[in-house]
This record gives C-alpha cells, structure tokens and sequence, in this order.
C-alpha cells in the first residue's frame, strides 16, 4: 500500500514518528509535510496536497496531523472525493476503514501520544471496506452529497 503522511507545524513530530514507524515495513511512505521549508504553512494547503495526491491515484491512504487533528480534518473533507475522519483511538481508526471507507486518518500531535499514535495507523492500515458490507449505502450517501454539493458549488 502506498501511504502519505503529512504534519503543519503542530503536527510534524508526530507525523515523524509515523513516518519513521512505518518507513522499512510494507507500505511505500511518502511525507509530503515538508514543502515549505522553515516556514509555517496552513493545514489546509496541506491537507489539501494530500488529498489531491491521493485522488490522483498516487497514494492509497493518508496520514494527516495538526496540533488537535481537527483542523487538517476539516480541510481535507473540504477537498471533492474525500472522506477523512479524526482518530484518537484504534476503534475509530478501524471504523474509518471499514464503516467510512476513509481515505485520510487525522491525529493531534498535541492529544495523543506516539505509542497510541501508532496503534492507530497500524489498525486504519490494515483494516478495510466491504463494498458489499453493510455500510456500502452509508458510504454511497456520503459519495452523493458530495457530488451534489460540488455540483451546485461548480454551477453557482
């Protein structure tokens, strides 16, 4: 699996113990949280990098951190196509994955620890959707309000 990890600058120590932690396992890693170097950039340039890295075809899933994970969070759902969720805990990582179909997991750097932070990204990773399951509709919901809401969006 191809994984993008990303942290602002609240964000990227954790996002450097994520990368580090999965760096030599079975997914390519990529940290794509160093484009402005020395600088602070806004989460949601990006969150918005990595989404569209993922909607390009040319990363699987995404790890995002900020300070809280609300913020990268918020912008990445802003992103047509996405579907990211906050997690803090290993539950809602696996449900991102199996009952959201989550491209993106978000974590604050400054809410959770490194060693919790990993229990995370190892359950998202290696959990999965069931398009046939019973969240397929739920998932398909979500899929047409995005549609229609970036429809009247392009239109207006």
């Amino acid at each position: 699996m191809r994984i993008v990890v990303g942290g602002d600058s609240a964000g990227q120590p954790l996002s450097d113990v994520i990368f580090k932690h999965l760096s030599g396992g079975p997914h390519e890693v990529v940290d794509l949280g160093r484009e402005v170097p020395g600088g602070k950039e806004l989460y949601a340039s990006l969150a918005e990098r990595v989404s569209n890295a993922i909607l390009e075809g040319r990363f699987d899933r995404g790890i995002l951190c900020c300070g809280t994970g609300i913020g990268v969070c918020i912008s990445a759902n802003k992103v047509p196509g996405i579907r990211a969720a906050q997690t803090h805990d290993t539950y809602s990582a696996e449900r991102a994955a199996k009952s959201n179909d989550a491209h993106i997991i978000t974590m604050g750097a400054r809410v959770i620890g490194t060693e919790v932070a990993k229990a995370i990204v190892d359950k998202f990773l290696e959990s999965h959707f069931d398009p046939q399951g019973s969240s397929a509709a739920n998932v398909e919901g979500i899929k047409e309000l995005d549609r229609k809401y970036h429809q009247e969006r392009v239109e207006a």
